[in-house]
């Protein structure tokens, strides 16, 4: 990937044209009292002065500017995999019951314990988890260790399924930044602050979904967070496209949705970020299709989907408002996701949305993740 490290202005970044919507939700708190600058390079820095043991995956915002993401010709790893599995859960370990299902409910989504670590999978067992996560939409593994590998080791693990996606505005570990940072500091009004201006914090949608080539299998990794609290939802649009009736069905088939990134792009500026690349839209089908199962799903993703394109603005509003509203109802349709030591959670982007839950007030720790997103294929 390309990059010109330069000093970098609001006009070379935002389209002047762009509206600024306050109501985004925004993943992380105020860069004020959080981090320092680095007077030689104008990087921001957050730091800690304990021993923490995962500082080298600490935030940094590097005033390096990237040029626009690229096309590429994008073959998902699960083509090449075996259904039935045998590499990453091996028949002999399952007839030992040394590996062991709970799945999360009936229509999606498994947790998986025992003698399975991703960090020593095969590539023929790697391809075989794309597929596996494709089908169940969302895999929690247990006592992992990716989290004790290197970055570089983290980095060529997630790029064996795609490039990684380089994220806009988010922080990333330093020279880094293919990875995605969720760190939420310790406050005492983590919850005044999050919704000091609005009653829910939930917001379904799908990762970077306004990028040319959004995600397909994404790895989520616990470096560090409380005990209990900051479960991660999903909901399932595959299920939900099934529910719909087949007039309406139809009436979706062939509408196309703008996704846009320059709303989020505008809030990350007014939080004091910097930017690594000008924001993006682009205009992906309101039911996509997955390139491995041939399943449909609803492809609307929270406040990146601004109109359906064709359509008046009421028209436009009351289709995306009534899915959006009918899959932030249906509790039977979503599942959480919670978080220990150890624990990783692969999700399918182009079939599941998500959201993240803020319930904790009062931890001695903070929230500390990171998001390994490689690109898929253009949506169809």
């Amino acid at each position: 990937m390309s990059a010109v490290t330069t000093k970098t202005s609001e006009e070379t970044i935002l389209d002047e044209q762009s509206t600024l919507r306050l109501t985004f939700a925004l993943p992380g708190e105020s860069l004020s009292g959080q981090t320092k600058k680095d007077e030689k390079t104008g990087a921001l820095i957050v730091e800690r002065e304990d021993e923490y043991k995962y500082k080298d995956w600490l935030p940094t915002w590097e005033p390096t500017f990237y040029k626009p993401l690229e096309f590429f010709e994008h073959v998902d790893r699960g083509t090449n995999a075996n259904p039935s599995f045998i590499n990453l859960f091996p028949p002999q370990k399952l007839k030992n019951d040394q590996i062991k299902f709970r799945s999360i409910s009936p229509k999606f989504g498994v947790e998986v314990t025992g003698d399975v670590q991703l960090s020593q999978l095969s590539d023929e067992a790697k391809n075989e988890l794309s597929l596996y996560v494709a089908q169940k939409g969302v895999v929690v593994f247990r006592n992992q260790d990716l989290k004790d590998q290197s970055l570089d080791f983290n980095k060529k693990y997630g790029e064996y399924f795609g490039p990684l996606h380089i994220h806009q505005s988010t922080p990333a570990p330093k020279d880094y930044p293919e990875f995605h940072l969720v760190y939420r500091k310790v406050k005492k009004d983590e919850s005044s602050y999050v919704f000091g201006d609005r009653l829910a914090g939930l917001d379904w949608h799908s990762d970077v979904s306004y990028e040319l080539q959004p995600p397909g299998l994404t790895f989520l990794v616990l470096l560090d967070g409380p005990e209990t609290g900051g479960d991660t939802c999903f909901a399932n649009a595959e299920e939900a496209y099934e529910r719909l009736s087949p007039k309406f069905k139809s009436l979706l088939e062939g509408l196309t949705c703008c996704h846009s990134g320059f709303e989020q792009s505008t809030a990350y500026k007014a939080q004091g970020t910097l930017l690594r690349r000008a924001p993006v839209a682009h205009n992906h089908p309101i039911v996509r299709t997955h390139p491995l199962t041939g399943k449909k799903s609803l492809y609307i993703s929270g406040n990146f989907a601004t109109h359906i394109n064709g359509l008046k603005l009421e028209e436009s509003n009351l289709i995306l408002n009534f899915l959006k509203d009918f899959i932030k109802a249906s509790n039977d349709l979503q599942i959480r996701a919670n978080w220990e030591n150890g624990t990783v959670v692969c999700w399918d982007n182009r079939r599941v949305l998500h959201s993240s839950t803020v319930d904790w007030d009062n931890a001695e720790v903070a929230r500390h993740l990171y998001r390994i997103t490689p690109q898929a294929e253009k949506p169809f």
